[in-house]
């Protein structure tokens, strides 16, 4: 069995206390924290100076997006989306979907992520492909826009969660993607619920993202896309809601009743102006709300620890309360609570005998200077950059920098052969 022991590191324990210690990790799990004598065996890893805490939990992206970086910046979404991203999407190919999660997997894990919810379009099995090579986990989906094609999309969802559900020794689970009410009309919703449920998987979808979206739903079906959502069961199967911006009392009664999951991606709808998601709001009802990046296309990056940041600040200046999504809840919103939001289970928390995903942040960089409270530090202060070694399952997929499952070089410049064909076609 696979064993590494982590000495002497600041630990952030799952009660959210701090203190210097040792973690060991047998086979993919943490077998103990707390003083441990050398394991006969193990591989050492020297935990001083460094902050373990868990792996941080993106919970709604489209990695293979990173091809469209600053592709088309500055932009109301439906412009964004009709004018400038579906013409182009339209001519990706397979490898196209395979090197940009890998670029996206390369950028996740040197910024400290460990897991991720992705929704994209065809070749989705490319994206589990890349969860399987990197180590990470990975909740995927095919993005279905029931407008076009939607029957045969949905068919591609079907054969994704036959071939890769539990695959990569477990790390990868798979949902099904209908895209956002304005692109699945509700009998095609019923469609996915049947398929869906054939399967026994659950639902990630975009709702209530722009006022637009609200708008067009109403003048459409006469109600906000929650009623209109829930009308066609498809809550019932258990629902990773992306977005949630705007949210009527009746919406949100739903969502509670439902045991909707959210993800919030600040950064996106900043940069949209898509609004500001009542998140603290949603979690005094109750409701999960996890973090998430969006695709690099409109953040625009997958930079975890400054989407938290975003997500604190943001509901500090709306809510007027600096005592709103403090430190440690910061970071539980990136990590706990994101992976309870796509529905990962024993993982988010540093506790004996859950999944060993762990990262260790360095604390010797300036912004970590002076050291009087290092879930503080890493909430506020510190840069992604500051992530030294990550494990997941147990597995060593960085350390001190330097990435073990993934060659980053390879990656990019065949990422670039895509961006240039593309580009040019």
């Amino acid at each position: 069995m696979n064993k590494i022991l982590i000495k002497g590191a600041t630990v952030l324990r799952a009660e959210g206390t701090v203190d210097v210690t040792d973690i060991l990790i047998e086979g993919d799990r943490i077998a103990k924290i707390g003083a441990v004598d050398d394991v006969e065996g193990a591989t050492v890893i020297d935990g001083r100076k460094k902050f373990a805490t868990p792996g941080l939990v993106n919970a709604h992206t489209h990695a293979s997006m990173t091809l469209l970086r600053s592709y088309a910046d500055d932009l109301a979404l439906m412009d964004w989306l009709n004018n400038h991203i579906w013409p182009i999407e339209a001519k990706m190919k397979r490898a196209d979907i395979y090197w940009g999660a890998a670029l996206a997997a390369v950028e996740m894990i040197k910024s400290g992520t460990t897991a991720f919810a992705d929704m994209y379009g065809p070749c989705m099995e490319e994206v589990a492909k890349v969860v399987d090579e990197s180590g990470m986990r990975g909740v995927l989906c095919r993005g279905l826009i029931g407008i076009f094609d939607g029957d045969e999309k949905l068919s591609t969802n079907v054969e994704l969660f036959k071939e890769w559900n539990g695959g990569a020794d477990g790390r990868v689970t798979v949902m099904f993607g209908p895209h956002a009410i304005y692109t699945c009309e509700p009998e095609y919703l019923k469609k996915v619920v049947a398929a869906a449920s054939k399967c026994g998987a659950e639902i990630h979808m975009h709702m209530n993202e722009t006022l637009d979206e609200i708008d067009g739903c109403i003048k459409k079906y006469g109600k906000r896309p929650f009623e209109v959502v829930n009308e066609t069961g498809l809550l019932d199967l258990g629902m990773l809601a992306a977005h949630c911006v705007h949210l009527s009392d009746d919406e949100i009664n739903i969502m509670v009743e439902k045991n909707v999951r959210v993800a919030h991606n600040p950064g996106s709808n900043m940069k949209i102006s898509s609004g500001i998601a009542p998140i603290e709001k949603l979690i005094e009802r109750g409701l999960i709300v996890g973090v998430g990046t969006d695709g690099a296309s409109s953040n625009n990056n997958l930079d975890m620890l400054e989407e938290i940041r975003l997500a604190s600040f943001l509901n500090k200046v709306s809510t007027m309360s600096p005592t709103a999504i403090p430190a440690l809840e910061t970071i539980k919103l990136g990590t706990i609570n994101s992976a309870r939001a796509i529905g990962l289970k024993e993982v988010g928390e540093l506790r004996e005998g859950w999944k060993a995903d762990i990262v260790l942040w360095d604390m010797s960089g300036v912004e970590w200077q002076p050291n009087y409270n290092p879930t503080s530090l890493l909430a506020y202060s510190a840069a992604s950059t500051s992530a030294d070694t990550v494990i997941v399952d147990g597995k060593i997929l960085m350390e001190v920098r330097q990435l073990k499952t993934l060659d980053e070089e390879k990656i990019i410049s065949e990422f670039n052969k895509c961006f240039e064909r593309l580009t040019n076609s």
